[in-house]
């Protein structure tokens, strides 16, 4: 295979997704879209995720349920995945083009940190997850719809920071948390009555098998633990050592926690007059 060559003017340089596009080879390269409609099959979907701050960093977490219209497709989805080692990017909507967005962007940092020897700024990545987003507009407007969750450990302004988007690519900063997909309102409210600031690990964990509790109660599409099948959510933290997977033995006990405070919680109410 014989490698491309470019002018000095339209050198993409550590832009692997900017290379991908001049080659037209860019699976979210947007094109006009004439009579869009939803396709004629129904698309798996991934639906809620979440992202808290805490003490050393960001938690995030996510159900492992795909759906199909009104059926599961999948019940141990992956929706929380490693951008690079201190960077990492959660997935809701169309599981098909968020998992291509997610291994694309994975390959766009690496290949920027050989090219200019050093991380992109947690800024520039998510700048340049928006620009994927954006990519996709032409087949959001056909219903396969990406809606991803960024977070990381900033090394410049030592904390964790959380990056929201919309279809059209807009890239918003959260203060303290944020959660998204079918039940991402449910999950955000109840992660809003349980925060606090200097949250700990043990904490912020508990909070977030809480939120993805509260939402599957209350959302069809969000996959609850499911204690038959020993599937617990993904969950992962990003701290200045990188990020790292919550062993799910750790996730199943935070999950644990969550019953017992509930079933006293019903008791009281059972108690009162």
């Amino acid at each position: 295979m014989t490698l491309p060559v470019f002018p000095p003017q339209h050198d993409p340089g550590p832009d692997f997704h900017g290379l991908l596009e001049r080659m037209g080879l860019s699976p979210f390269a947007a094109q006009a879209v004439r009579g869009a409609s939803a396709p004629p099959f129904q698309v798996a979907h991934g639906t809620t995720i979440c992202a808290v701050r805490y003490r050393d960093g960001v938690i995030m977490a996510g159900d492992r349920r795909a759906t199909a219209g009104s059926a599961i497709a999948h019940r141990t989805m992956e929706k929380v995945h490693p951008a690079d080692a201190h960077s990492g990017v959660a997935i809701a909507g169309a599981a098909g083009p968020a998992l291509e967005m997610v291994r694309l962007f994975q390959l766009q940092l690496e290949h920027y940190e050989k090219v200019e020897g050093q991380e992109l700024s947690l800024e520039g990545k998510a700048n340049q997850l928006s620009q994927m987003v954006r990519g996709n507009f032409a087949m959001a407007l056909q219903g396969l719809i990406v809606v991803p969750l960024f977070a990381g450990y900033d090394l410049r302004r030592d904390r964790g920071r959380i990056y929201t988007y919309d279809p059209t690519g807009g890239r918003y900063e959260e203060t303290d948390f944020h959660a998204e997909g079918s039940g991402g309102r449910d999950a955000r409210t109840t992660i809003k009555l349980g925060f606090k600031d200097d949250l700990s690990r043990d904490e912020g964990v508990e909070l977030c098998v809480r939120a993805l509790w509260q939402a599957a109660d209350e959302d069809s599409a969000t996959g609850g633990p499911d204690a038959v099948r020993g599937i617990y959510p993904t969950v992962a933290t990003i701290t200045k050592d990188g990020f790292q997977r919550v062993p799910e033995v750790e996730v199943a006990t935070a999950f644990e926690r969550v019953i017992a405070t509930l079933s006293v919680a019903e008791v009281h109410r059972e108690d009162e007059p």
